[in-house]
């Protein structure tokens, strides 16, 4: 199962260069949430910190307990088992096929016999949709495969907490929502906690159970998807609606100095993404739940998918078991 990843006051810069200065939030055990931000926010330099390959000017990252920042380098080799990291461009060995690839993390850091790498290699790749493409090489297979090994890869070590930089990177849409199905699968067969890197507002809207925004040197805000996507924040608002007018400029030098103009409406909330199998997840609310406790209207046309069907009226409906075929 997975685990809350939290971060008190995190400061981090490169020289005189403030990537962010105060950057507090958690990520709840269990759930998938995603990271969002204009370039040059330091999406990827934060999720290389909650691993210890880079290290905050000041703050605490807490992974049960333990304080990453703080940890000698033996123990975050410990530490860093509990995570699985997809990067950007899978980051596989192009002189080794699929299967010692996914293979390397284990004979790495575990004692186990061969037989049981093979095993386990093969597992993952039938969880990620690869099976029989163990003996090829990252450079035969598309860039789409590249991405799922490099997940296979991030889960042969059953990993708590799954780290994903801006996985859909590279990819037409069609595969990113191949992709996004993909991740929830998992998240609802391996209760892991994802975090997921991304600047795909197709993405955000639909794939996580929360949302964050870093934005000139801070964290917006960070919440619960329908918490986010109905926000007035100007740069949420400028964000997602992929507007010009707002605090984002052209770019990091620019930014604020378009603030004026009229905020526009939040878009309607589209349902979130339903494991294949037709099941919620474990996390998953009840479509509309955060808006109504929290005594606010849902956008016109929230909720409704694209056969018609209102998920606020017909969740119940929708979330119970099939029928066998």
């Amino acid at each position: 199962m997975g685990v809350e990843i939290r971060v008190e006051g995190l400061r981090k810069s490169f020289g005189r260069q403030v990537i962010w200065e105060d950057v507090s939030f958690s990520v709840p055990a269990g759930e998938i949430s995603a990271l969002l931000g204009p370039s040059g926010t330091g999406k990827s330099v934060f999720l290389k910190t909650l691993v210890g390959l880079l290290r905050p000017d000041r703050g605490h990252i807490y992974v049960e307990g333990d304080d990453v920042p703080r940890l000698e380098e033996h123990e975050l080799y410990e530490m860093r088992r509990r995570f699985g990291v997809l990067f950007q461009d899978g980051a596989l060995f192009g002189s080794m096929d699929l299967f010692d690839n996914i293979a390397f993390p284990l004979r790495e850091h575990t004692r186990k016999r061969e037989s049981e790498i093979r095993r386990i290699v093969l597992e993952k790749l039938d969880m990620v949709g690869l099976s029989g493409a163990e003996g090829k090489l990252p450079g035969e297979i598309s860039g789409g495969m590249r991405k799922r090994a490099g997940l296979a890869r991030a889960l042969v070590l059953d990993p708590e907490i799954i780290l994903a930089d801006e996985p859909d990177s590279g990819l037409d849409p069609v595969r990113t929502a191949y992709l996004n199905q993909l991740f929830v699968d998992l998240n609802a067969r391996l209760g892991a906690t994802f975090l997921i890197v991304t600047h795909d507002v197709g993405t955000a809207r639909v794939l996580p159970d929360n949302l964050g925004l870093l934005f000139r040197r801070d964290l917006v805000l960070f919440g619960p998807r329908e918490m986010v996507l109905t926000s007035g924040h100007p740069a949420v608002r400028q964000f997602f609606n992929a507007r010009r007018e707002g605090p984002i400029g052209m770019a990091e030098e620019k930014d604020g100095v378009r603030a004026e103009g009229e905020v526009p409406p939040p878009l309607p909330i589209p349902p979130q993404l339903m494991p294949s199998d037709g099941r919620p997840r474990r996390t998953m609310r009840r479509p509309g739940a955060w808006l109504r406790e929290h005594g606010v209207r849902p956008p016109p046309g929230s909720f409704i998918d694209d056969q018609g069907r209102d998920w606020m009226a017909d969740w119940d409906l929708l979330k119970a078991p099939r029928a066998p075929a």
